[in-house]
């Protein structure tokens, strides 16, 4: 029969929610063992609470131990891991899919210095937190394909975007996504008075996040950076901003966001920040599929079958953020900070981030750059060889407009080719 288990382990391993359960599967199995689990825990939080006079090197070694797991970030065992911390906002009833599929409350503390936001279960027990300085990203993605309305808030964990490396001093495993559903109010459901959106919830998250100093806000879709062309048949008048996407044999979504596009809702989860991202190009082009391929510093990731109805607005929210442009990925990296973009006039690049003493930003020196390599080019154009070497080369109307090929095209000349491209 399981027995009761000493609060002190909870408290004590409250961050570190698979730990946790061998301790108690441990006690369970031989309750003898619980008083030596109980001076542990004990010990450990005494550790904790010790003055600031403690070497660094020491509390960091001890917070590591109860270190983040399932979207948890090491940060201490200060108010956020405290069951008895009381929130800011509170709300019962959540669905989390990441990191664990279940219901729990939703917990938002406020506090400057370790405030954050936790999962809390049934039984008082913290089953994952992450501070707000450890949050990179905060999104908030409509489900497609839902007859009810509903949204999905996305934390990426700074270090959990999937897609990089781990610094060599992280301690650790990369801490997971936090993912959970909200579900706006419908019918009788609706309080009058109320926005039964997403709204509210966001705009407490970003209280905390300007409270805790990280100048971040929760990123919604935008139809002005992308919005799919194919219309969705159960809401016809609605725009939708996620195009499907398979990742290997693993179906999701891709929504291509002001900040960077990230690969939802199925684990593994993927964020490509802008300046993660080397350049993008398509492959397995056919008739109806195309797949992209994001390029970073360490890796390549393809997302194949996207449906080429999407390709306009694909291909317009790359060209717009320069993504083709392996040459801008290095002034991307450079000018990175810690916060979502300003609006517009208020990004604090002056002339040594970016623009010269001439007035050009690095931006409108590449366009020159290229610009004057196509005049070298029309230039060195010889039509005489041009008509030599293109015996038998199969050029047809798209090369003599002059216009440049994008990888996208298709003709209906080359039936029978994209038809062999389908079977294989």
């Amino acid at each position: 029969m399981v027995g009761t288990h000493p609060k002190e382990i909870d408290v004590a391993f409250a961050s570190n929610h698979e730990l946790r359960k061998r301790v108690h599967a441990a006690i369970d199995q031989n309750p003898t063992q619980s008083t030596l689990f109980r001076d542990i825990s004990t010990y450990i939080l005494n550790q904790t609470s010790q003055s600031t006079t403690e070497p660094a090197s020491k509390k960091r070694k001890i917070e590591d131990s109860n270190g983040a797991q399932n979207g948890a970030t090491s940060g201490g065992l200060g108010s956020l891991v405290n069951p008895a911390a009381k929130a800011w906002r509170t709300y019962t009833g959540v669905s989390f899919s990441i990191p664990q599929r279940k219901k729990l409350t939703l917990e938002l503390l406020d506090n400057k210095k370790d405030g954050g936001i936790r999962g809390v279960g049934a039984d008082g027990n913290i089953e994952f937190s992450i501070a707000w300085k450890d949050v990179d990203q905060v999104f908030c993605l409509p489900v497609p394909e839902k007859a009810k309305r509903q949204h999905n808030f996305v934390i990426i964990p700074t270090h959990g975007d999937g897609v990089n490396p781990l610094p060599d001093d992280f301690n650790g495993s990369a801490p997971e996504p936090i993912v959970w559903t909200f579900e706006e109010a419908s019918g009788k459901n609706i309080v009058e008075g109320e926005d039964p959106g997403p709204a509210p919830m966001a705009e407490a998250i970003h209280h905390c996040l300007i409270q805790a100093g990280t100048r971040k806000s929760v990123i919604f879709p935008d139809a002005a950076e992308f919005a799919s062309a194919i219309v969705q048949n159960h809401r016809k008048g609605e725009k939708a901003y996620h195009v499907k996407a398979h990742r290997g044999s693993k179906e999701g979504y891709l929504f291509f966001t002001s900040v960077g596009i990230i690969y939802t809702f199925k684990k593994p989860l993927a964020y490509f920040d802008f300046s993660t991202i080397n350049s993008i190009s398509y492959t397995a082009v056919l008739r109806n599929t195309f797949n992209l391929v994001i390029t970073t510093p360490t890796q390549e990731i393809e997302f194949g079958m996207i449906d080429q109805a999407d390709y306009p607005g694909i291909n317009d929210y790359i060209a717009v953020h320069r993504l083709q442009d392996a040459s801008m990925a290095a002034a991307r990296r450079a000018k990175k900070l810690n916060i979502n973009p300003p609006a517009e006039g208020e990004n604090g690049v002056g002339k040594g981030d970016g623009e010269a003493d001439d007035g050009l930003s690095e931006l409108q020196k590449a366009e020159m750059a290229l610009q004057d390599q196509e005049d070298e080019d029309e230039e060195d154009y010889d039509p005489d060889k041009e008509e030599e070497g293109s015996e038998g080369s199969g050029s047809g109307s798209g090369d003599e407009s002059g216009e440049e090929d994008d990888g996208m095209g298709y003709d209906d000349d080359d039936d029978d080719e994209d038809e062999d491209m389908e079977e294989e």
